[in-house]
């Protein structure tokens, strides 16, 4: 399939995909979500209008100029793999983050890999000729798109190898509503993935979800 300027492929068929999904439609993109199983995205698909498409991950990885890794953590590896090669030398926007398959503690959110180890560098790994770049990962999906906070914009921390690859994710997060403060090289994951715990906690322990970080620089 021919690749178009301004077209996406949305990895997963989650919550965070959906959203991200819808937010990209309605900035004029080209839009095909990806499953395992493309027939549950079908109500989505007949909603969401003619520059809606969807498909298996790798028919998505194939489609558009951009894609996002939108999957649980414990499946990005696995949704990676079943793209092949067709995500070779694409900006790919990683939103997950290494949620264990385990309770939160005390409203901390248990992660699968530690303090000198990322996703994003397991991902990276795993696909060298991939252009991942952290993003969207430390914030709920009812905020990622257009978040309103009164007027002050928050910040989204991206990280990355590829110079370019983060530049194309900076004009998304624009579009999306958001500064972006770029933290550098793969292994910064190791600092950002980690800010999805933080964010999670007054959720977890007192049920608040409405907030999203801010870096103040003078």
């Amino acid at each position: 399939m021919a690749r178009a300027a301004r077209s996406v492929g949305v990895l997963g068929s989650g919550v965070v995909g959906q959203t991200l999904a819808d937010g990209f439609l309605a900035r004029g993109y080209r839009v095909m979500r990806g499953s395992r199983d493309p027939a549950k995205l079908a109500d989505w698909r007949r909603a969401a209008g003619a520059n809606a498409a969807t498909g298996n991950f790798e028919e998505t990885a194939a489609f558009g100029e951009v894609a996002v890794l939108a999957v649980k953590g414990t499946a990005a590896l696995q949704a990676v793999r079943l793209c092949g090669a067709a995500l070779d030398g694409k900006v790919v926007l990683d939103t997950t983050n290494p949620i264990a398959d385990a309770p939160p503690v005390h409203g901390v959110l248990q992660f699968f890999v530690g303090t000198s180890d990322s996703l994003l560098e397991q991902l990276q790994k795993q696909a060298p000729k991939v252009r991942f770049v952290k993003a969207f990962s430390c914030v709920g999906h009812p905020l990622m798109v257009n978040p309103d906070f009164g007027g002050s914009t928050p910040t989204m921390f991206i990280c990355g190898n590829d110079a370019a690859a983060k530049a194309r994710t900076t004009e998304i997060l624009t579009e999306f509503g958001w500064e972006t403060e770029d933290m550098g090289a793969i292994e910064a994951a190791r600092a950002i993935e980690p800010l999805c715990m933080l964010w999670c906690i007054p959720g977890l322990s007192q049920n608040r979800w409405s907030h999203a970080f801010k870096l103040l620089k003078r």
